[in-house]
């Protein structure tokens, strides 16, 4: 419907199928969380996890390049149109999915699941530190592609090599960042995987204080080698905290609700967001890039003291 609509003329048919849009791929997206809870055991979120992000990446290279592209060759109304048969068919695959025990969830009270969360035992920590475990990505991602055009790359730079490394290195990391969850449990997971996330600001701290070439073997990189490193980087250690940090989210969850628990729980990572990003741009400017990217690292390590008292509360 997007599609056919005449974007020159934004009437009240626009808006209203954009909110649409929006509104129901929110809705798509809690019911994809709450299907991975309730077809999955704990010890199998990690791997479950790495796959949704990965496929996630892979749909967005898809609607953000290849219908984008069609756009360009033929127009976006065959644009829309395509990605409309696209979703047809993953409708159709949604119907062939396993089913899963649902009796378990029907309750007479809408607040009920909300009321179960926060009477979990160790819920104020729980919540404490889904807003502050990636609360140091939060705060770099903004400033991220600012220092990538200051530090000289060109757009086709960032393009065709930043974008597509970071898409590769993001999804390599929610693999491996699965098979580590599974293979030692979603704890161990948030440790390791999360300091290595941590890592990050640190590296492009070290890329923003070093303006001139650096030797390496026989071989001498462009700073501009080091900024794309150092964006791949970041993209893999992403990719292994989140796996932890969804992993851990929906352990928390209560199968019989876990579409309500999980969209709450997950609802303060965009929160995070908001905060990171409302501050990231007066932060960088008034301290500069590479002391920004030094309390972006900093912003990491409060997270981690919690975790021994999650684990005593939460038992996952």
């Amino acid at each position: 419907a997007l599609g056919h609509l005449d974007i020159t003329k934004l009437g009240p048919a626009f808006w209203i199928v954009l909110v649409l849009i929006v509104m129901l791929s929110a809705t798509q997206d809690v019911a994809i969380d709450a299907y991975t809870i309730q077809s999955t055991t704990t010890r199998e979120l990690g791997v479950a996890n790495s796959v949704r992000i990965t496929l996630y990446r892979v749909a967005m290279l898809s609607a953000g390049g290849l219908l984008v592209w069609l756009a360009g060759r033929t127009g976006w109304s065959q644009s829309f149109t395509a990605g409309a048969l696209v979703l047809l068919v993953l409708t159709v695959c949604a119907l062939l999915l396993p089913p899963v025990d649902r009796t378990a969830g029907r309750t007479e009270s809408l607040w009920e699941p909300v009321r179960a969360l926060f009477s979990r035992p160790g819920i104020g920590t729980v919540i404490v530190f889904a807003l502050i475990f990636k609360f140091d990505i939060a705060a770099l991602e903004p400033m991220m592609r600012p220092f990538w055009v200051d530090s000289g790359l060109t757009l086709e730079e960032i393009g065709a090599v930043v974008t597509s490394g970071r898409l590769v290195a993001t999804i390599a990391g929610a693999a491996l960042g699965g098979v580590f969850t599974t293979r030692y449990g979603i704890f161990a997971g948030l440790w390791v995987l999360g300091i290595i996330q941590a890592l990050s600001g640190l590296v492009y701290w070290l890329t923003a204080v070093t303006d001139q070439q650096v030797v390496v073997g026989n071989a001498a990189l462009d700073p501009k080698a080091l900024v794309v490193g150092a964006a791949y980087f970041e993209s893999f250690a992403a990719g292994l905290g989140t796996s932890a940090y969804l992993a851990f989210l929906m352990s928390v969850c209560e199968k019989r609700y876990a579409a309500t628990q999980f969209a709450l729980l997950s609802a303060l990572l965009a929160l995070t967001r908001w905060i990171a990003g409302d501050l990231s741009g007066r932060l960088a400017e008034q301290f500069g890039y590479a002391n920004y990217f030094l309390l972006t690292f900093a912003l990491g390590l409060p997270a981690f003291a919690l975790i021994p008292r999650l684990r005593r509360s939460v038992g996952t």
